[in-house]
């Protein structure tokens, strides 16, 4: 099956030249061709900008804080406290502490609430406040929010409250279910209550593609709006899995580092020693808009969104291919879809979650698309927040926007040892000046999805 898919040495030798029928143009000829440079969208109804964004982390709900503590190359990573994780394998994640909804979500819905969905609906508010587009203000009430929409996604969804029904219904019984177990626990119930609370009435559902989630839930808001169905749309992921049946999932799976001593030093992406990804937990959301919308209400325009790709290893559950085949022909794809050449980009916010396979799966794949290392800064925003599942692409858009607007890119953190085949820079240990042309950021998820999306530098 490899063969068919990866070029061998006899694919290299020329085809015999095909008789040309008379009036016949030849296809063979015209792909020989010289293919014509990329170019970007410069319809102003196509072209979709970023005018907002909000995030819940590990650091805080402030997205300038987020990104201060990011580029200090501060770990956010701990013991966890919310459950007694003593007797479990790995004991520590990024989790947050002392997160509050107040003035966005009422007190007894609050109280409801999986934190899956009061972390969406927070960073979905907040982002819309920094878009200039707060709750009740007057611009937020001009928006025709028949073409607004709400695509957020989640991995796991309302982990909290399903983990907490199947317990009554094995301890007390079925009638001590409650009637909010089925709507706070199903994948699109954020982007549901998001929507109601800000009255956007244009495409809402939500894309749930394991750790993949937020970037495939960018490419398809930008979508709508490219195709004419939206004017804007509040895009991003969400999740809440750092409770025992979440930690013990993937603690079944093998894939979480066991490094209890040194919790802070255990998301080494790229390092020699590296164990197994650390979780983490959050919300990332962009206000995405047409730059004709954004432009006609004064917007405030952060970067642009240039395109994007997704597609599927069609390997394995959750091994990477190891040829990176995948993953290379999503980021040619998704510099296809903006207009960009590769020689262009110069900055990867890689995926980079510190396991054995996937870090150097990852690192392969970039360097058949990008030949030349020089001049590109790679770095891993997972080795201080850990990896936050589906929210992991939002947490990580938001920090290539930063890069892009303070010309500063945060490190990779505790590259002690890194591996040889790693050539290019990843920013080790300490934040790096570094003026973005373009910038893409990778996502990848269990069942092989693959994602990329693409931002710049905003240019009339």
């Amino acid at each position: 099956m490899q063969s068919l898919l990866v070029p061998t040495a006899a694919a290299s030798v020329a085809p015999a030249t095909p008789r040309r029928r008379p009036g016949r143009i030849s296809v063979r000829a015209s792909a020989t061709a010289a293919a014509a440079p990329p170019r970007r969208e410069t319809d102003p109804k196509k072209r979709v900008v970023i005018t907002g964004m909000g995030l819940v982390s590990v650091f805080g709900n402030d997205v300038d804080t987020y990104y201060d503590r990011l580029l200090a190359g501060e770990s956010g990573i701990g013991l966890i406290d919310r459950f007694d994780a003593s007797k479990f394998p790995t004991r520590f994640a990024g989790q947050i502490h002392g997160f509050s909804s107040e003035g966005y979500i009422d007190g007894k819905n609050d109280r409801r609430l999986d934190d899956c969905l009061r972390y969406c609906i927070v960073s979905g508010k907040k982002a819309l406040e920094s878009a200039g587009l707060a709750l009740g203000s007057d611009s937020m009430e001009k928006i025709d929010k028949s073409r607004a929409g709400v695509l957020v996604g989640t991995g796991m969804g309302g982990l909290q409250v399903f983990s907490d029904g199947v317990q009554n219904l094995i301890e007390k019984g079925h009638r001590k279910i409650t009637p909010f177990f089925i709507p706070y626990a199903i994948t699109n119930m954020g982007s549901a209550l998001l929507g109601m609370d800000i009255g956007f009435m244009g495409p809402n559902y939500s894309i749930s593609t394991a750790c993949a989630t937020s970037n495939y839930c960018f490419y398809a808001a930008a979508n709508h709006i490219r195709r004419g169905e939206a004017d804007i749309m509040v895009a991003g992921g969400t999740e809440a899995a750092i409770i025992p049946i979440g930690v013990g999932g993937f603690v079944a799976c093998r894939a979480l580092s066991q490094r209890n001593d040194d919790p802070k030093t255990a998301s080494r992406p790229w390092d020699k020693e590296r164990d197994g990804f650390v979780m983490g937990e959050g919300a990332g959301i962009l206000v995405m808009e047409s730059l004709e919308h954004a432009m006609k209400r004064g917007a405030p325009i952060v970067a642009e969104y240039l395109g994007g790709a997704v597609n599927c290893d069609a390997y394995h559950m959750t091994d990477p291919r190891a040829d990176g085949l995948g993953v290379s022909s999503c980021i040619r794809q998704s510099l296809q879809d903006s207009g960009v050449a590769p020689e262009e980009v110069n900055y990867i916010n890689a995926h980079a979650t510190s396991t054995l396979a996937g870090d150097l799966a990852e690192m392969n794949a970039i360097k058949q698309v990008f030949k030349d290392p020089t001049g590109i800064k790679v770095n891993a925003t997972k080795s201080m927040i850990g990896h936050c599942l589906g929210a992991a692409g939002g947490l990580e858009a938001i920090a290539v926007i930063k890069a892009i607007n303070t010309g500063l890119v945060h490190p990779s953190i505790n590259q002690f040892n890194r591996e040889e085949v790693v050539e290019f820079d990843t920013v080790p240990n300490v934040k790096a000046e570094h003026e973005v042309n373009v910038g893409i950021s990778n996502s990848f998820g269990f069942g092989g999805h693959n994602s990329v999306v693409v931002f710049a530098p905003f240019k009339p």
